[in-house]
C-alpha cells in the first residue's frame, strides 16, 4: 500500500482549496494585481527613496503581469486546455513578473548608484561592501567596539555588520572594482537565481512525473519567494536576506528528496551567511534524527557556521562579539534602527520593563517550540516547513526590534510547505496474503502441511 501523499494538515487543504481555483490562474490574477497597488503606494508614499524608485518600476512590471495572467483566465474559461492557460504559460508570466520588478530595478538601481546616486541603496548595501573590503584588507569583516567608537556619530550605525562572516563575500567584488555590477545587489540577485533554480529542480525530480498538482505547489513556492511584493522589494533596495532565505528553502526541498546529508550543507550555507537560519537547521536537524541521519545533517548545519567564525575569531574576537551579539541584543554604541510596529516592539517601549517582557514571550515561545520537538520531531520535510514558518512568525512578531521584511522568511516557508508535501518521497510498503508462522504455501497459496 503506498502512503496517501494527499495525506496533510487541514491548513495546507484549506491553502489547496485557494490555490487550486480557476487552475491557479484566479490567484495569480489577485497576487499580481494587489502587488501591483502596492508598489503604486510605495512609489507615492514610502518615506526611502530606494523604494519609491522600486515602486515605480514595478508597479507597470505588475501591471503587465495582471493583464497577462487575466488574459490566460479568460482563455482557460473559453478553452481549458489551451497552452496559454496551461502551466507553462504561468511560469512564463511568474518569470517576466520577477524580471521586471526585482531584477530589472537591481540593475536600475545599481547603475544609477554607479553614476553618483547616493540614495539608490539601503544601509546593508553599504554595510556588506564595507565588510568585503575589511575581509579583504584585513581578514575580518568586523571593525572593532574602539574603531566603530572613532567614527563620526552618523556614520556609527554603518560601521557594524551584524551577520555572519560568510555575508561579507558579497561585498568582495566592490573591494576589487568600482562599477554597477559589482554592487552587492547583483550577486545577492544571482546566488538567489541559482539556488532557486536548483530549488525548483529538485523538487521537480522528486516529485516525478506525477501530474500538475505538485508542478502547480512548486510554481506557487516560486512565486512567494520571488514576485511577492516583499521579496521582491527587499531584493531590489536591500537583498541581503534573499540568498539566505533561498539557501533554507533548497535545504528543505534536498530533504524532501531525501538528501539529508545535501540538506545540512545548503542550511548551514545559509547560517553562515545569518543567524536568522539557524532555527531552520535546528528543526532540519530534528527532522533528521527521525531518519537517523542527525549526525550527518548536523555537521553541515551547523558545522558551516562556526568554520565561517574561526577565522574571524582569531583575527579579532572581541570584534566579533561587538558585531554579531552586542549590537543585535541592543548593547552597542548605537540602536539598531530596526523598530517595525509589532507586538513586540509594541510591548517593549509601552510597558514598564516592556523588553524583559518580550523577552519572556519570546523565550516561552521556543520552549514550547522545544518540547515539541523533543515530543513529537518532524517526520517529513512538509511538517518540518511548517514548524519553521509559524515558529519565526512567533519569533519576528515578539522580537523587541525587528523589520517588517523578515516576515518574507515565514511567508515563503509556509508557501513552500505543499510543493513538499507533494513532492516528498514516501517508503512504499507492500502488502499481500499473511503468512502464517508455521507451515509452508504451494505458488497458488494454499497452504501444505508440515512434512
Amino acid at each position: 500500500m503506498t502512503a496517501d501523499a494527499d495525506r496533510t494538515a487541514p491548513a495546507l487543504r484549506r491553502w489547496r482549496a485557494i490555490d487550486t481555483a480557476a487552475g491557479g490562474l484566479a490567484l495569480d490574477v489577485g497576487l499580481y494585481a494587489v502587488s501591483a497597488l502596492f508598489a503604486a503606494v510605495t512609489a507615492a508614499t514610502s518615506t526611502l527613496l530606494p523604494h519609491r524608485a522600486w515602486g515605480t518600476l514595478a508597479t507597470t512590471g505588475y501591471a503587465l503581469a495582471a493583464l497577462a495572467a487575466t488574459a490566460q483566465l479568460l482563455t482557460r474559461r473559453r478553452r481549458p486546455g489551451a497552452p496559454l492557460a496551461g502551466l507553462p504559460a504561468r511560469w512564463a508570466v511568474t518569470a517576466f513578473a520577477w524580471a521586471t520588478t526585482a531584477l530589472l530595478p537591481v540593475v536600475a538601481q545599481s547603475v544609477q548608484r554607479a553614476g553618483g546616486r547616493t540614495d539608490r541603496a539601503q544601509e546593508e548595501v553599504i554595510v556588506v561592501e564595507h565588510a568585503g573590503a575589511r575581509l579583504a584588507e584585513h581578514g575580518t569583516p568586523y571593525l572593532g567596539h574602539d574603531a566603530i567608537a572613532a567614527l563620526p556619530a552618523g556614520e556609527q550605525l554603518l560601521g557594524y555588520t551584524p551577520y555572519q562572516p560568510g555575508m561579507a563575500l558579497f561585498g568582495l567584488p566592490r573591494a576589487a572594482a568600482d562599477a554597477w555590477w559589482t554592487d552587492a545587489r547583483v550577486w545577492f540577485a544571482l546566488v538567489t537565481a541559482l539556488v532557486l533554480a536548483a530549488t525548483v529542480r529538485t523538487l521537480r525530480t522528486t516529485a516525478g512525473p506525477t501530474g500538475p498538482r505538485p508542478a502547480a505547489a512548486v510554481l506557487r513556492a516560486a512565486q512567494a519567494v520571488t514576485v511577492l511584493p516583499i521579496c521582491a522589494l527587499t531584493l531590489a533596495t536591500g537583498g541581503d536576506d534573499l540568498p539566505v532565505l533561498a539557501l533554507c528553502l533548497l535545504a528543505l526541498a534536498l530533504a524532501a528528496a531525501g538528501r539529508p546529508g545535501r540538506a545540512g550543507l545548503a542550511v548551514g550555507a545559509a547560517g553562515a551567511l545569518k543567524l536568522f537560519a539557524l532555527p531552520v537547521a535546528v528543526v532540519l536537524v530534528c527532522w533528521a534524527v527521525t531518519r537517523r541521519a542527525g549526525l550527518r545533517t548536523a555537521l553541515g548545519a551547523l558545522g558551516l557556521p562556526v568554520l565561517a567564525l574561526l577565522p574571524v575569531l582569531l583575527v579579532d574576537r572581541d570584534a566579533l562579539v561587538e558585531n554579531v551579539l552586542r549590537f543585535p541584543l541592543g548593547h552597542g554604541l548605537v540602536t539598531s534602527p530596526a523598530q517595525s510596529p509589532f507586538p513586540g516592539h509594541l510591548i517593549a517601549s509601552a510597558l514598564p520593563a516592556g523588553r524583559l517582557v518580550a523577552a519572556a514571550l519570546l523565550a516561552a515561545v521556543a520552549v514550547v517550540i522545544a518540547v515539541r520537538l523533543l515530543r513529537r520531531p518532524p517526520r517529513t520535510a512538509a511538517a518540518t516547513a511548517l514548524i519553521c514558518g509559524y515558529g519565526l512568525l512567533a519569533a519576528i512578531l515578539l522580537m523587541p526590534s525587528t523589520r517588517f521584511g523578515y516576515l518574507l522568511y515565514p511567508i515563503a516557508l509556509l508557501v513552500l510547505a505543499p510543493a513538499l508535501a507533494l513532492a516528498e518521497r514516501r517508503p512504499e510498503v507492500v502488502t499481500g496474503p499473511p503468512i502464517p508462522a508455521t507451515g509452508r504455501h504451494d505458488p497458488a497459496g494454499r497452504r501444505r502441511p508440515e512434512a
